[in-house]
């Protein structure tokens, strides 16, 4: 069974609150009929391309840009896409497993989906293939896999770096629910469906906690913030059976005899209370991250503007706090694997920001050592390349997806005639709507899945993408110009055969 199609269109970028921010349920085409009409009425009046006209630029130079892109329409939105483990190497391309999710309207449950993606690798896809693809689709590199009948609405989907078949979903709701897919047995989501039954599930927060959520690299510990102004943190090491071998084929989540297909009673799960709950925010937490090299240091950030630094070691109250991180609510942070010292967040001020945590002060103001400003709406998503330390990419509720690399700051970059903003080098505009998430393949490099929540612009329905940019793009510029003439050396040749 496959993920079905679903059309896009115009796109719209409205900046509201939270949680409609980032799903938004369909709404009546009258309406948005309405909305887009107007929306492209004073695009024109402000001489600005329309969406369709800047997305129809794009698309003419994705042979250029891009090494590999599939795009795939989705029939519900999914707030979160994330990469599973690698399943299969072969010749030409990889199997790996993809997370996603469907937020419905009601007719059907919401569902936790696990898929299988095919990532062609690098400078296999032709060219023809690359620009062929068709936006109303869906692609045949991505096959659904399994089903998990969920819960409510997943707002968040994070996996285990120890096991990534172990996976935490955010809903809305106090609880952190926990889930070995592997061992979830496939269900059909039919109206009137039960409820797929969690492994476990993390109780603590006092009121729903639906975007903040973070697992540590380096230990089985989970980490969430809430409405209730908290940072609440676990380990599910108690609840460990085996070794995290993904070869294995074991469950590293103890089985209850009662998990699995439910009958809406998810408390029969088994549950698992707080190592340690962090107060230091005036407003809602909406992203947590932990420090790469350390399970008892981690970060968050909020509606309040502030991003705080915590040690567990130090107690529950904050380590470092700066109270203007931004000019508006902090949608999202992350932390630089390479590099532990830097820290990135996401504001509604349209803005990234990086700070240096050895300069932060506690006395409440941090300068950050760098804002990059390249989005025209509220950042959603902001994560740091695998690849290459000083890279890291932002999605935005203005449908882009932008990477970044601080080591070109102060280096001119042309883009369509204009200077780029300083540090950003390329511009991924797939997307016609809110871009709400994005994940950086481990395994593959310089490849990257992003999903936008297509709402605003049609009755329905998300677009998934799976991409590779070129690497021309960010390899040295001295070794693609010696590559670049090796090829002009190639072509001249072949003329001069073809005179003879």
């Amino acid at each position: 069974m496959e993920i079905s199609p679903q059309t896009t269109n115009q796109s719209e970028n409205v900046v509201t609150k939270k949680k409609e921010t980032r799903g938004r349920k369909p709404k009546p085409k009258d309406d948005q009929q309405q909305q887009t009409k107007k929306k492209q009425q004073q695009q024109h009046q402000e001489h600005e391309p329309t969406v369709d006209e800047k997305y129809t630029q794009w698309k003419s130079l994705v042979p250029v840009l891009y090494d590999w892109l599939a795009n795939h329409n989705l029939v519900w939105p999914s707030l979160s896409c994330r990469w599973g483990p690698q399943l299969e190497q072969a010749t030409y391309k990889n199997r790996q497993r993809l997370y996603l999710s469907e937020q419905t309207d009601g007719s059907v449950p919401n569902t936790l989906v696990i898929a299988n993606c095919e990532v062609v690798k690098p400078r296999v896809a032709a060219a023809e293939h690359i620009c062929q693809f068709n936006e109303e689709a869906r692609s045949p590199f991505v096959k659904k896999y399994k089903t998990i009948i969920h819960p409510g609405e997943v707002n968040r989907i994070r996996e285990l770096p120890q096991n990534s078949k172990i996976v935490a979903t955010h809903t809305d709701s106090p609880d952190v629910l926990i889930w070995d897919v592997e061992s979830q047995p496939n269900r059909h989501a039919v109206l009137g469906a039960a409820n797929s039954r969690p492994d476990l599930i993390l109780t603590g927060h006092q009121d729903n906690a639906e975007f903040a959520l973070a697992m540590c690299p380096t230990e089985p510990y989970v980490l969430s913030g809430g409405k209730d102004k908290s940072v609440v943190l676990w380990s599910i090491a108690d609840h460990i059976t085996s070794a995290a071998d993904p070869t294995s084929g074991g469950s590293i989540i103890k089985q209850d005899s009662k998990s699995g297909e439910g009958n809406d009673k998810s408390a029969d799960s088994p549950s698992l209370g707080p190592r340690g709950v962090y107060y230091g925010h005036d407003d809602t937490v909406e992203d947590v991250a932990f420090c790469p090299s350390s399970a008892q240091e981690f970060c968050s950030v909020g509606d309040d503007s502030c991003l705080i630094l915590w040690d567990a070691r130090a107690g529950s109250s904050p380590v470092v706090k700066v109270e203007k991180a931004h000019n508006a609510d902090l949608h999202c942070v992350d932390w630089n694997p390479h590099d532990v010292n830097l820290i990135l967040t996401g504001s509604a001020d349209n803005s990234v920001c990086m700070f240096d945590r050895r300069k932060l002060t506690s006395d409440g103001i941090g300068s950050p050592i760098h804002k990059f400003e390249g989005h025209k709406a509220a950042v959603l998503c902001v994560q740091w390349s695998p690849d290459k330390s000083s890279v890291f990419g932002s999605s935005a509720e203005d449908g882009l997806l932008n990477l970044w690399d601080y080591e070109k700051i102060g280096k001119k970059i042309e883009r369509s005639g204009k200077r780029a903003p300083p540090g950003l080098f390329f511009q991924h505009a797939g997307h016609r709507d809110k871009v709400v998430d994005f994940h950086w393949n481990a395994s593959d490099p310089w490849t990257i899945v992003s999903v936008s929540d297509d709402c605003q612009s049609t009755s329905g329905g998300g677009t998934l993408q799976i991409w590779r940019i070129s690497d021309l793009i960010y390899r040295p510029e001295e070794e693609v110009l010696a590559e670049l003439e090796k090829f002009k050396s190639h072509v001249v040749a072949c003329a001069s055969k073809s005179e003879k």
